[in-house]
């Protein structure tokens, strides 16, 4: 059987090596999993959402900086035509492929959710594991305590 996967790893190597990058691409790596059980059912959580797509074109902000949200008034759509994803292999006209507010917000109707948080994320994707680590992470985790969001929904784009 023949193996038909994107090799994205490979495919990252080589793209550094074509472009005359002194050092391969470093990819994050974690020696300990920075993730825990739920301490409730979900049906008792409030959700939140950290995308790496940004709000629509219309959006007057830094695309590079990180972005916090109003979850009850979301835009209609991302601006991702900057950022990098597979652009021949899929598209990003289905916002709820990649944001799933629509289906949260059933799943906290029929109970399977406790609710979902006033804020969500957009994390700038400039690969810098030491910005992300340093900055952004800290302050989504500080926002997340303070607005007692118990998940929250990674959605790289």
């Amino acid at each position: 059987m023949a193996d038909n996967s994107v090799r994205y790893m490979d495919r990252s190597r080589i793209y550094y090596e074509a472009h005359g990058y002194e050092k391969s691409y470093r990819w994050a790596h974690h020696d300990s999993v920075p993730f825990a059980r739920l301490a409730k059912p979900l049906k008792d959580c409030t959700v939140t959402l950290v995308t790496t797509a940004m709000p629509d074109a219309s959006f007057s902000g830094d695309a590079d900086v990180l972005h916090m949200g109003d979850m009850n008034h979301p835009p209609e759509s991302f601006y991702t035509e900057e950022r990098f994803w597979d652009k021949e292999a899929t598209h990003t006209d289905d916002v709820d492929s990649f944001f799933p507010l629509r289906e949260l917000a059933r799943r906290v109707s029929e109970g399977s959710i406790g609710g979902l948080s006033d804020h969500y994320y957009c994390v700038p994707t400039e690969y810098s594991q030491r910005r992300t680590i340093e900055n952004d992470a800290p302050a989504i985790v500080q926002s997340c305590i303070d607005e007692g969001a118990d998940v929250a929904l990674l959605l790289p784009l």
